[in-house]
């Protein structure tokens, strides 16, 4: 197909094909196995916390049918698949539940005692930072709970989040492969963090934290007075461990792998893709606004490229809440509103943005879908603002039947946006 004669009645299929090429190539049954260390001539273990770790470990079952293995590992309600040698358990998130702190026991439990020669597998995706929940000592199992709420609502950037995290925790931080010494710990991963940061990911629980040193009293007054005082008292005060080492970590699916699969399958259409990074952050109805400015940009100007031209970026922006409240509605669904306002009509854009985990923050759907008619469809630009001012984009797209439900994807690299530009 010509890139120029790409039809508008297409647009929708073409953004839902990215989204599907995207999550596809992070799937873990497919890119697992050819990351896998040498089999350990001791046992193997396998552990793992997040939104894939069942999936992940499935992968190794059906990779390694030669080796024995055991171990546990934790993953979000819903998002467990069947294993036959290594555990299942769900739990809550985005704030932890009692499964959360019995599947961080059983885990720790399940490394310790181990001998040279024996391999721990560590499964790591995001989510793990609830679903792995070991309070620090003389934090209680409410106190962490309390944390995760303020967490949710606070705005901070998920580095921010995830350094108290790892400071509030018994498993976090490095710890987990503390206590699996002197057995081998080799982790497999997949990213939902911009930048890939192996710290990061689910609060790296195999990766050693530098930062454990420092006081983190700026991130206890961002929080606010409901912060109890056992979990400020940690934050202000720095922690002390074992010195640093080296981590065996291993990336088996990024958002930019994601973004650049996506941009393969566009390019197989006649859609010139551009990747603007993998990484974008702020609160989400300003990164609309801003998306708006640039898809403009390329329709009016063609810089940097003539359209149809489809823009392609990851990361995590944040909702902060504020204003009245009521709605449902995740990051995604809350840019997309707030660019379908800012585009008013445009009739050449279409924009689709969805979490790569098939669920955008609490809403059973993982995105949606803008065309150019979307804000006359729902009504008025007044409509369609208050309830953005209300949260309420989960509903809006509701109303409209534009959201995009895939149900648990199993695999999670963070959010996904494709605006399409066409002449």
């Amino acid at each position: 197909m010509q890139a120029s004669t790409f039809p508008r009645s297409a647009a929708r299929a073409l953004l839902l094909d990215l989204f599907r090429a995207a999550v596809k190539s992070a799937d873990p049954l497919r890119v697992l196995p050819q990351h896998l260390p040498d089999k350990p001539s001791g046992r193997c273990v396998v552990v793992g916390a997040g939104k894939s770790a069942a999936v992940m470990a499935k992968a190794v079952e059906a990779a390694w049918p030669d080796v024995d293995l055991s171990g546990c590992v934790v993953t979000r309600h819903g998002h467990a698949v069947a294993t036959e040698q290594i555990a299942v358990i769900e739990a809550g998130h985005p704030v932890p539940d009692a499964a959360s702190f019995e599947a961080a026991r059983r885990i720790m439990a399940s490394v310790r005692s181990l001998r040279e020669g024996d391999l721990v597998l560590a499964l790591i995706s995001g989510g793990g930072s609830s679903l792995l929940a070991m309070p620090a000592e003389g934090l209680s199992e409410n106190d962490k709970q309390i944390v995760n709420r303020l967490l949710l609502a606070s705005g901070l950037g998920i580095a921010e989040m995830n350094a108290i995290r790892r400071r509030l925790s018994a498993i976090k931080g490095g710890r987990l492969a503390e206590a699996a010494r002197p057995a081998r710990v080799v982790t497999l991963a997949i990213s939902d963090i911009p930048g890939d940061d192996p710290l990061a990911i689910a609060s790296g629980p195999t990766v050693y934290d530098p930062y454990r040193h420092l006081e983190l009293s700026y991130l206890a007054e961002r929080l606010g007075p409901a912060l109890p005082q056992a979990a400020k008292r940690l934050l202000c005060c720095p922690a002390i461990g074992e010195a640093p080492w080296e981590a065996d970590f291993r990336l088996i699916a990024t958002p930019m792998m994601t973004l650049e699969a996506a941009a393969s399958a566009a390019t197989r259409a006649g859609v010139k893709p551009m990747i603007l990074g993998d990484a974008l952050e702020g609160e989400a109805r300003e990164v609309g606004k801003l998306m708006a400015g640039i898809a403009r940009s390329v329709r009016l100007h063609g810089h940097p490229a003539p359209p149809p031209v489809v823009l392609l970026s990851g990361g995590e922006t944040t909702v902060s809440l504020s204003g009245p409240k009521g709605g449902l509605g995740g990051r995604n669904t809350e840019f997309l509103l707030s660019l379908a306002i800012a585009l008013d009509g445009d009739p050449c854009i279409y924009a689709l943005a969805g979490d790569t985990d098939g669920i955008d923050g609490n809403a059973e759907a993982a995105g949606a879908i803008i065309t150019p008619d979307t804000i006359r469809r729902a009504g008025t630009a007044e409509d369609a603002k208050r309830l953005l001012d209300k949260h309420d984009s989960y509903g809006f797209f509701e109303r409209l039947g534009d959201l995009v439900v895939t149900g648990p994807t199993l695999t999670n690299v963070n959010d996904f946006r494709a605006v399409l530009v066409l002449p």
